[in-house]
């Protein structure tokens, strides 16, 4: 039995709604397809990775947003509509992340599930620069991710109550998988020396790992990369960085890196070395097929990057 869930704000993107609604009418059901594999579209690797671990043999995921590719600008083209009104199920993050494609959602007959948005309000973080504004970037907790995922495998189950059993067990196996990373994570970053322990970055997608992992973070960005830098932004972040004596910062696969570079630059002609300690994966995870296209590789990357260059004597 399939459950619809619709969303509502975005730009009215009228072209690929008339086409999705022309191609909807056509749409096969699960029950008519020659074979019984789930056909499932999720908007980042985050939790695509996941669900093709989980769901196994009977699902097919494909990621609409794929490496270096930013989710908080992201729009929907006209081949993205087509594979949409061609799937069984769809999985978004939700709370804004894909602020661009929320008038596609709402508009497709497929079921379309914000997966981020089972977690309990409590547990989420609110941008302390502008009021209501909900951290989207959840992914980095992987205690609070394993409520999102659980969202998605219970539709999983919904859908195809035959295979319940067998997704519920890949689940359970996954997230122990899930905790082991969560606790050596924290053991291992807790090795960094105290005073050294500021993660600096371009944009805000890091508090949930910081909060996590014990980390102070600091960000010239806000939670959205179409917030705008400003000078003040970037000196201020210095002063940070001058104050706590912080030995690296960083630039992620799917921001530009100049606001870090002046960040660098600007230190260094206040007579402060700040070396530039790696690239993290923040929005966007690696290329399929390698670790950091995984969602564990990825996270494990992002800790030991950090540890090497945050420990740095």
């Amino acid at each position: 039995m399939k459950r619809y869930y619709t969303v509502t704000g975005g730009a009215l993107l009228s072209s690929v709604l008339l086409l999705g609604a022309c191609e909807s009418n056509n749409k096969p059901t699960a029950t008519t397809d020659t074979d019984d594999t789930i056909n499932v579209v999720a908007t980042i690797a985050q939790i695509a990775d996941p669900l093709e671990v989980i769901g196994g043999e009977h699902i097919s995921v494909k990621a609409l947003m794929g490496p270096g590719v930013d989710p908080h600008l992201y729009e929907a083209t006209q081949s993205d509509i087509g594979m949409l009104q061609e799937a069984d199920l769809i999985f978004y993050s939700g709370l804004h992340l894909e602020a661009n494609m929320m008038d596609v959602f709402s508009n497709t007959s497929v079921p379309a599930l914000a997966v981020a948005e089972a977690i309990p309000s409590a547990d989420l973080l609110e941008d302390e620069e502008e009021e209501g504004a909900i951290d989207p970037h959840v992914w980095f907790d992987p205690e609070l991710w394993t409520i999102a995922l659980d969202a998605a495998v219970e539709e999983l189950k919904s859908y195809a109550p035959e295979h319940a059993d067998e997704f519920e067990q890949n689940k359970v196996a996954y997230f122990a998988e899930l905790e082991t990373l969560h606790q050596e994570s924290k053991d291992t970053l807790a090795t960094i020396p105290a005073e050294q322990r500021v993660l600096v970055t371009a944009h805000d997608a890091f508090q949930y790992f910081g909060r996590a992992n014990d980390l102070e973070v600091v960000a010239l960005q806000g939670l959205s990369t179409e917030s705008e830098i400003g000078l003040s932004d970037v000196q201020s972040t210095i002063d940070i960085i001058i104050e706590k004596e912080v030995p690296a910062v960083f630039i992620e696969t799917s921001i530009n890196d100049s606001s870090i570079r002046s960040v660098i630059d600007g230190a260094s002609n206040a007579g402060v070395e700040v070396e530039l300690g790696g690239e993290l994966y923040s929005d966007a995870m690696g290329e399929a097929g390698t670790e950091t296209g995984t969602y564990i590789g990825m996270y494990q990357h992002n800790v030991s990057t950090i540890l090497e260059a945050l420990s740095a004597e």
